[in-house]
């Protein structure tokens, strides 16, 4: 399956080889739509999935920017949309063969920290799997990685360092903490999410573990950049809806774009 998915890329890429990946996350797909030179639908793609979420366009845009070859995933395929993890996660290995060296991993999250707010920009330094399940699990494919791979360090140090400078310089106010990962698509109970600020989170979401997992499996540097949309449960009186998801990331796309702009400039 993999050669026909290389293949199929390679009448459109025609040799455009990217070195940096980004997936883009609810609403934060923009930036795609702002810089593509070229893009490929996931239903057109042999091996991918097709991606139903409103905010998730779902194709494969290809674009220069700040003189880096870049590929970007304009929507993910999510777990709760019914596919499997080796199905949700294939774009990354794909990512790997076309010759992609670090992923830039975005998403929207629901503050567990009562400290955040929506609005924020939370850097992902550790995450908690509460998904039930592994995108690893099944045969070993020993030319991608190695049957127990090492995730003592999956959000790169220094690549935390980078966006973290960027963020001085954009005068943001970056939050730091580990991200949660339930599978949706229901979202979380209050007293998961107490159970979860128990365990070290601070902000919770249904997407990015598995990506996260396979690209650090695959040799990928991985940086993780959750949007704060909403509070998550329990932690205001609010109810939850995909509506204010959306709308609050509409809202900060503007300092989301600059910072991942920045970032892939000092990469």
């Amino acid at each position: 399956m993999m050669k026909d998915t290389l293949d199929y890329i390679e009448t459109y890429t025609d040799g455009f080889k990217p070195e940096i990946g980004i997936i883009l996350g609810s609403g934060l797909g923009e930036l795609a739509d702002k810089y593509c030179e070229f893009a490929i639908p996931y239903d057109k793609i042999p091996g991918f999935a097709k991606s139903t979420v409103e905010g998730h366009k779902g194709q494969l845009v290809f674009a220069n920017i700040n003189n880096k070859k870049v590929v970007m995933m304009q929507g993910r395929i999510h777990y709760y949309e019914g596919h499997s993890m080796q199905d949700i996660t294939y774009p990354i290995k794909v990512m790997k063969k076309l010759g992609v060296k670090t992923l830039i991993i975005t998403n929207a999250a629901g503050a567990i920290n009562k400290s955040f707010r929506p609005g924020d920009l939370m850097v992902i330094t550790d995450h908690i799997n509460f998904m039930g399940s592994n995108p690893l699990i099944g045969p070993n494919d020993d030319e991608l990685g190695t049957r127990f791979p090492d995730m003592s360090e999956i959000y790169n140090k220094n690549l935390i360092k980078i966006v973290d400078a960027a963020g001085r310089l954009l005068k943001l106010d970056l939050k730091h903490g580990v991200y949660a990962a339930s599978s949706g698509p229901s979202y979380e109970t209050p007293a998961e999410i107490k159970m979860a600020r128990y365990m070290g989170a601070d902000a919770a979401g249904m997407s990015t573990v598995p990506e996260a997992i396979v690209a650090n499996y695959c040799g990928i540097k991985v940086i993780g950049i959750s949007c704060i949309s909403n509070f998550a449960s329990g932690v205001s009186t609010k109810k939850l809806s995909h509506k204010e998801v959306i709308e609050t990331t509409n809202a900060v796309k503007a300092k989301f774009t600059d910072l991942v702009l920045l970032l892939l400039k000092n990469i």
